[in-house]
């Protein structure tokens, strides 16, 4: 199964009120596993950058300046993305901003049922804890000392593996030797048995010695319970 895993960078927090997506990074994952491909794209995002959305991403507004419009490059996401399933963190967020570029070069809208959120995820399957992707990435062990400031392909590449831990993707591996344990059992106890000459029956009542023995024992005893 084709998945892809990505995280938008943006001007501010909603869409509605003016704010645009400047960097979008997808990673392509395949049952579960990155194949190495990847869409990275920087974007002008045709306004200026406010300070406090600078200091998360880094991006300034003359970095930007001379980048491609979303529209310029909307064709080449689409066709990366193609119909897979869409993975990423607070999803509704990130779905957010690509719809709204879509809309604003009249295209059509990303289907919401292709959404999957890995914020969900993680609070099915560790309610109460942190959700962040540094909580996470720490949770499970994910490398994340070259991440200064967030950046869509490289937070893409973290959810990525986050993602395949949240699912029990590493698991794989197992459960296909397990697969192949019950294979080799199947296949020792459907072989042919050895024919065997059956024991003569052996006698287990008791001698005439021993059932003297047992009443000498019982007379010992006050109303035992086995005398009657």
């Amino acid at each position: 199964m084709r998945e892809i895993v990505f995280d938008t960078e943006t001007t501010g927090l909603d869409p509605a009120s003016g704010d645009r997506m400047v960097e979008i990074g997808c990673v392509e994952l395949m049952n579960r596993v990155p194949t190495g491909q990847t869409f990275h794209a920087y974007f002008n995002p045709e306004r200026d950058m406010p300070a406090g959305a600078e200091a998360v991403h880094g991006l300034s507004s003359a970095f930007l300046a001379d980048k491609p419009l979303f529209r310029d490059t909307a064709q080449a996401l689409l066709e990366f993305i193609a119909d897979s399933p869409l993975v990423a963190h607070n999803a509704a967020f990130d779905f957010g901003f690509l719809n709204a570029e879509l809309s604003l070069c009249e295209r059509e809208a990303v289907c919401m049922s292709r959404m999957i959120d890995t914020v969900a995820l993680a609070r099915k399957r560790h309610p109460g804890a942190k959700l962040s992707l540094d909580a996470l990435c720490s949770r499970y062990g994910v490398d994340r000392s070259h991440r200064v400031k967030h950046g869509a392909l490289l937070d893409a590449e973290l959810l990525a593996q986050v993602y395949v831990e949240l699912t029990g993707g590493r698991q794989i591996g197992l459960e296909l030797a397990a697969e192949t344990s019950r294979t080799d059992v199947i296949a020792v106890v459907s072989r042919p048995r050895a024919q065997r000459t059956p024991r003569p029956a052996r006698p287990h009542a008791a001698s005439a010695e021993e059932l003297s023995r047992h009443r000498a024992f019982l007379a010992r005893m006050e109303a035992p319970l086995w005398s009657s």
